[in-house]
């Protein structure tokens, strides 16, 4: 009974914890140049206080701005909307925020016209350099005739530029064109990290578009990407877009006029825009509401068994368990992939087998252990576009057989066996024969030699 009343307390201050981190992992830093951009965007952040988002609106460059209190992070997400901000207030810097990704945090930016120095550092920071102050993405077929204002910056980008990811931008997203007018992003290619999730028509180009071209543009084509995304070794994620009207009511709510589909160059009139189902995919995924992955129980005995062994014996059966759960918003969902795979690792793998999709979240399977003895590692690493690295190890020594399981008659030792009845038989031959012919002398002389 004693130890019940000190196990409440202990309860209760774990629950309390709990709750003080799902709060957090809710929680948004929303960076603005102006008041006015909460009235222009008010359909996006409403779409994300309607998924359980806390947004806390702050003037970008105000003195009372942190991150960290503690050593621990204020906000799980900063959204930045400035993009003509020259220098962060308060104690947030371009370093604090490389920290805050560092640390687990996700950030999307925004970039747009009068592009500030602030932005363009940050971005640079994740792999993607912002072309040069007042230069558009310019496309002179690719554009809405309505909201253009003749420098043909007004882009209508078709659907089939997206990339290939459901999990990013959106399993049902829509076919429709893409509203963008802004600045290009030069991803880094030598980034293994670097995602293009929207990239520029084949016939765009990054330019001023008031100054006559007179050398060759920093970007062309299918080398700008118009958003951008990274997804750090850490799993902590990182979306760029290079126009802050993608997320705008006014861009939600355009029908597009006059976009050109880039594979079938045919006309596409009074189509709603994709930006809305586009843009909030991408905030899901960003603040990783969507394409989160955790491993639950972990089980590995010998097949016929229940429980796991304190060690492994060559040429055993073994199977192997793992759970696998998919976060969707706010509820944890069995895993539908159907490429997981287990390698059984000793410095390298000597076996690696494909775990199939039992009941709910269970991935099973059956291998025999290798004729090799050590210690080995059960390891599930898991790697797939728009999900978090999953990796799981679990350790296990393996032993060669004991003197007592050995078999008692070998059949590739049949000829030793062979040779050494041989000798044995020929031995006893030998003092047979060498005995009688003793015999016979003996009683040939009638007396026993000395």
């Amino acid at each position: 009974m004693a130890n019940l009343w000190i196990l409440i307390p202990l309860l209760a201050l774990f629950a309390v914890v709990a709750a003080q981190v799902n709060a957090t992992e809710k929680k948004v830093l929303v960076l603005l140049d102006n008041q006015n951009i909460k009235d222009s965007h008010s359909k996006y952040f409403k779409a994300l206080t309607d998924n359980g988002f806390e947004l806390d609106y702050k003037q970008a460059d105000a003195a009372s701005l942190t991150l960290f209190k503690y050593g621990d992070r204020l906000y799980s997400h900063v959204l930045i909307f400035a993009p003509s901000v020259e220098e962060f207030g308060g104690q947030v810097k371009v370093e604090s925020l490389a920290n805050f990704v560092d640390d687990g945090g996700n950030l999307l930016i925004a970039a747009g016209q009068n592009l500030g120095e602030a932005v363009r550092e940050l971005t640079a920071e994740f792999g993607f350099e912002l072309d040069e102050d007042l230069t558009r993405v310019v496309d002179h077929f690719n554009y809405d005739s309505k909201l253009d204002d003749g420098s043909h910056t007004a882009l209508a980008a078709d659907a089939s530029l997206l990339l290939k990811a459901p999990t990013i931008v959106g399993a049902s997203s829509s076919k429709n064109p893409l509203l963008f007018r802004g600045v290009a992003l030069l991803p880094d290619k030598e980034n293994p990290l670097i995602l293009d999730v929207l990239r520029a028509p084949s016939t765009s180009y990054s330019y001023s578009p008031t100054r006559p071209i007179s050398l060759f543009p920093a970007g062309v084509g299918r080398n700008i990407a118009l958003i951008g995304a990274l997804q750090a070794r850490n799993n902590a994620r990182v979306v760029v877009s290079g126009s802050l009207d993608f997320f705008s009511n006014a861009y939600f709510d355009a029908a597009v006029n006059g976009a050109i589909s880039d594979d079938q160059k045919a006309a596409t009139k009074s189509a709603k825009s994709g930006n809305e189902e586009l843009a909030l995919a991408l905030s899901l995924w960003a603040f990783k509401r969507v394409g989160v992955l955790k491993f639950g129980k972990v089980e590995h005995h010998l097949v016929g068994e229940k429980n796991a062994p304190a060690d492994y014996t060559i040429k055993e059966n073994v199977e192997y368990s793992i759970e696998i759960f998919e976060r969707k918003g706010d509820a944890w969902v069995p895993y539908g992939g159907q490429d997981v795979q287990l390698e059984f690792v000793r410095i390298d793998p000597f076996v690696r087998t494909k775990l199939v999709r039992k009941e709910g979240s269970k991935f099973v399977t059956t291998f025999v252990v290798p004729d090799v003895y050590g210690v080995f590692k059960f390891n599930v690493d898991h790697d797939r576009l728009g999900y978090t690295h999953l990796f799981s190890t679990t350790q296990i020594s393996v032993r060669p057989f004991t003197h007592t399981q050995y078999e008692r008659f070998i059949g590739s030792a049949y000829p030793y066996y062979l040779s050494a009845l041989s000798m044995i038989v020929g031995a006893f031959v030998f003092v047979l024969t060498f005995n009688s012919f003793k015999d016979e002398e003996v009683a040939a002389t009638g007396k026993k030699k000395d």
